[in-house]
This record gives structure tokens, C-alpha cells and sequence, in this order.
């Protein structure tokens, strides 16, 4: 029987099911099928705006790319975004339906099983192969009754099931054997083949395990993908982008990004890796911001709790001194309005703070509404009037807006940013302010440094500050350098996994 999909599951969270996901992805376009992937619900708050305006998760953006189509939200119909530890927004099919707690939105699954299958099967009639994606672990039996996401998703697509396993955190044996143990016998016989994902070392070692595991649980091991280090956009949170200090070229310019606790759309930042001179660097709880020649204030999914962060951290001092000193502060979505004199939240859209001071350093105030703006934008900057910004006028940006609040000037506000078209109509509205020496400003356009000839100019001014010479490069298109990491990514896992096998799972 050929099947039109395929299904990745993992024994928890962050063991790699995205990734491997984008990799199948890859590999079948490579091998003459139209793919897409599918994921029912994703946790994260690393999300995108599709050219309808549509909010989805990240994860299925990437997967997207590598199978050389346009992300839709029917791939991710259901994003769960957290606000606080037992709160989070639920957006269905690219749109807020409203805040619940666990507990809520449990009891509210069951109502949206149908239309998972609906979206499902529409997506399956366009496309060869779907690649669909889990979440956390099928093991997780006190959430079994109103699965949407792993077996019970494995159910309405009648999909064959590959479990992965991350060996680099360890216990893998224990965590694919426990993982399978605790599936019923009809879910057991869905699983086709294991993973082994995030291996170090000489696979020789592991032969002995892998026949031991095969023999408890009756299945094969389909492959040993090795740890690889990838510049591709992660998920959520977890990333290991936090734990590591990106250092391309010489590193003449550090960038500080604050890590705030509910930051999101880390992936903004991720182009920056590409400058020859930048040393990127997310400053963690706990840490002092040192001496960063350019600091940004990232977006937020809680942008009032965040900005308490700041004062209660000792970070909001510090950022006043980097301001003293004339260098670059930037802030992108929340870490824009927080730049502002006020912040108002009255419907408690995202927190019960309800209103706070904030940093003061542009004439603005923000109100959070009841409606989020989700639209992909072209902009102008309008460099404010100021004569060390001259250079930045009339440059053209592409990006895509993700709010709940409405910023509005004050009278010494200075235009930074005007949008020119979102969801591809004409209109022209002030996205960002700057401050009136040119060293303070914002925008709620995230991936704007992937416009990467605004980036350099940026970069630019801060190295002649320093008395450096200009740099004229630029790196490649981005979607370029995701290319070529999306073909190494799928290289490396064809090479080391049984592709006959996962054929034989989808019966080809």
C-alpha cells in the first residue's frame, strides 16, 4: 500500500523531530516529490506571517523552504504561544482565538480534532508526500484521551511512525525502549523504525546497543544521524543558539541581544552571524551586559513582564549607561514599545500588569488591544532628520509585523520607519521612532536585518564610531545561505540513514 505521508516522533521534546522533518523534507523534493510538511499544533514563540497574514510556527516555515514551496497555516493550524506558566494564546488557523490555561484548552481539544482532519487531507490532495511533525512524546499517557499531535495525529492521517531519540542528552536506549513500552499494541505496530539523532562519536560503538534495542523492541534502527552544528532557524526557546557566542570572521563589533524570559522571534538576529565583523552574543539571567557596541531589546510574548525583568535585573541601569556612552540601542517589536514612556495593557491580553513606565527613551506611548496586526510589510526608512542616519534615507525593507499593541507619538517623536505596503496594499504609517542623537530607535518589522545592505549601513556607522574602516560587503541573499544549509542538512542525513527503509515504511 503507498501511503502519502510520514510521520516523526520523538521520546521528548527537543530531540530533533524539526529538524530531521525539514532534512525528509529536502530529501524527497530531491527525489522528484512534491512535499509539504504538517505539524497540528505547535508550542513555541518563534512564529512568521504568511503573505495572508497569517500566524504559524517557525518550524514548519523552515520545513516549507526545504520542500521549495510557500508556507501555508494549513501546514501548522494550531499555534499555542505561552504568556506566563499556566497561561497561554491560542491561535487557530493563523488567528487569535483567545488565552487559556492548560487545563482549558485540554477540555476545548476534542472540539478541534475535525478541523485538524480537514486541514490534513486538504493539504495531502496537493502534494506527494506530507512529512508530518510530533510534539514532545507520544508516551505522555495522562494526555492520550485528546491527542491532536502525536498518535492521535498518527490515527486521522494513517501515518507510519519513525521514533527518534537524542543520544547527545543520553539515555537513549532507556528513552526509545520506555517510549515504546508505554504505547498500546495498535499504536506499537504504527512504529516503523527508530532514530538515533545528535551522535558524537564512532558509530562501531553502538552496534552492540542498536541490535539489543532492535531484539526489545521489534523494530529496526533506521540510522545514527551524527550532531551537527546548522545555521538553520530553530524553534523555540531551547535552542542552543542561547548557549553558544556566534563568531564570524574577526568580530570587531560585538552585538548583545537580551534574552529576555519571553522573548520571541529570536530568529531575527540569526542573519547577523553572517557579518565578517559581528560577534553575536544573548545576554542570559544572570549576566551583565559588558561593553556591546550595539544592544537590542528583543520581541516579547509577555512585554510587560519582560520590562519588569529589566528594572528588577539590574538590566535597565546598565542599558541607561550603554545610552550615555552614544551607542546603538535598538528595539524590535516588544523591545520597541518598551523603548517608550508608557505602556498600557487593559484588556490583559497579555498580562495582569496593566500599566508601566517604560525606559523613556522615545516619545511614544503603546496600549495593547484585543486584536493582534499580522501582516508582511515593505518600508522605508526616513532616518528621523538625522544627519549621522543621512546615508539610511530612502532604504527600502521587507519584513512582517507581529503585535497586539498600537504605539502612538508623542511630540518630540522623530519618524524612523514609514511602512509603504502591508499585505500588499499601498498605505503609509510610522512603524519606528528614533531618539534625537540617532543612537536610540525601534521598529516592530522583525526580520528586518535580513535586509542585509540596512544592516551593513547600521554596522557602518557603529565601525567609524570606533574608528574602523567601512565595510562595503555584504553577505549572500539569505535565502541562499538557508539553501545551502538546507542541502548540507539533507546530505548528511541521507548519508546516514536507511533511505530504503523509510521507502518501505510509506511503501515505495
Amino acid at each position: 500500500m503507498n501511503r502519502k505521508c510520514i510521520m516523526l516522533q520523538g521520546t521528548g521534546s527537543s530531540v530533533g523531530k524539526s529538524l530531521l522533518t525539514a532534512a525528509l523534507c529536502r530529501i524527497f523534493r530531491q527525489d522528484g516529490y512534491s512535499t509539504a510538511p504538517f505539524k497540528a499544533q505547535n508550542m513555541a514563540l518563534n512564529s512568521f506571517i504568511t503573505a495572508e497574514g497569517h500566524e504559524m510556527g517557525r518550524a514548519q516555515v523552515v520545513q516549507a523552504e526545504a520542500s521549495g514551496i510557500l508556507p501555508s497555516v494549513e501546514m501548522n493550524p494550531i499555534l499555542i504561544k505561552p504568556t506566563g506558566d499556566k497561561t497561554s494564546q491560542v491561535i487557530i488557523n493563523g488567528r487569535v482565538y483567545q488565552n487559556m490555561t492548560a487545563a482549558e484548552y485540554h477540555a476545548f481539544k476534542p472540539q478541534l480534532r475535525e478541523m485538524i482532519r480537514e486541514k490534513y487531507y486538504r493539504l495531502e490532495s496537493r502534494y506527494d508526500l506530507i512529512v508530518i511533525e510530533g510534539a514532545g512524546s507520544p508516551a505522555e499517557i495522562n494526555l492520550r484521551e485528546n491527542d491532536l499531535v502525536n498518535m492521535g495525529m498518527a490515527e486521522i492521517a494513517d501515518a507510519p511512525v519513525i521514533l527518534i531519540g537524542d543520544i547527545d542528552r543520553g539515555g537513549v536506549f532507556a528513552s526509545l525502549y520506555g517510549t515504546m513500552m508505554l504505547l498500546s499494541e495498535e499504536e506499537k505496530k504504527r512504529v516503523k523504525g527508530v532514530i538515533i539523532n545528535k551522535f558524537r562519536g564512532d558509530p562501531a560503538i553502538l552496534q552492540p546497543g542498536l541490535k539489543k534495542l532492535e531484539e526489545l523492541i521489534e523494530v529496526p534502527v533506521l540510522g545514527v544521524v551524527p550532531y551537527m552544528t546548522l545555521h538553520i532557524d530553530e524553534e523555540d526557546s531551547v535552542t542552543e543558539e542561547f548557549d553558544r557566542s556566534e563568531k564570524v570572521g574577526a568580530g570587531e563589533l560585538e552585538v548583545a541581544v537580551i534574552r529576555l524570559p519571553y522573548i520571541s522571534n529570536f530568529t531575527d538576529f540569526s542573519v547577523l552571524r553572517y557579518f565578517e565583523d559581528v560577534k553575536l552574543r544573548y545576554v542570559k539571567t544572570g549576566e551583565s551586559l559588558g561593553e556591546p557596541d550595539v544592544l537590542i531589546i528583543p520581541g516579547s510574548k509577555n512585554t510587560l513582564e519582560d520590562l519588569r525583568y529589566l528594572r528588577e535585573s539590574g538590566l535597565k541601569e546598565q542599558l541607561a549607561q550603554h545610552v550615555r556612552k552614544g551607542k546603538l540601542l535598538i528595539g524590535v517589536c516588544g523591545g520597541y514599545q518598551m523603548l517608550g514612556r508608557e505602556l498600557s495593557d487593559p484588556y490583559h491580553t497579555e498580562s495582569g500588569l496593566g500599566k508601566m513606565r517604560g525606559l523613556g527613551y522615545l516619545d511614544m506611548e503603546t496600549v495593547f488591544l484585543k486584536e493582534k496586526t499580522t501582516a508582511q510589510v515593505k518600508a522605508c526608512v526616513t532616518a528621523g532628520g538625522i544627519p549621522a542616519m543621512a546615508d539610511l534615507d530612502g532604504e527600502i525593507l521587507q519584513g512582517y509585523e507581529i503585535h497586539m499593541g498600537v504605539s502612538s507619538q508623542g511630540p518630540g517623536s522623530r519618524p524612523f520607519i514609514k511602512i509603504k505596503s502591508r499585505l500588499g496594499r499601498k498605505t503609509e504609517v510610522v512603524d519606528g521612532y528614533i531618539n534625537g542623537d540617532g543612537n536610540v530607535f525601534g521598529t516592530y518589522i522583525h526580520g528586518i536585518f535580513d535586509n542585509t545592505a540596512f544592516t551593513r549601513k547600521i554596522l557602518n556607522r557603529v565601525r567609524e564610531q570606533k574608528g574602523l574602516a567601512p565595510i562595503k560587503t555584504v553577505p549572500k541573499p539569505l535565502r541562499e545561505l538557508k539553501e545551502e544549509e538546507y542541502e548540507r542538512l539533507a546530505g548528511t542525513v541521507r548519508e546516514n540513514l536507511d533511505m530504503t527503509g523509510i521507502y518501505s515504511a510509506i511503501g515505495r
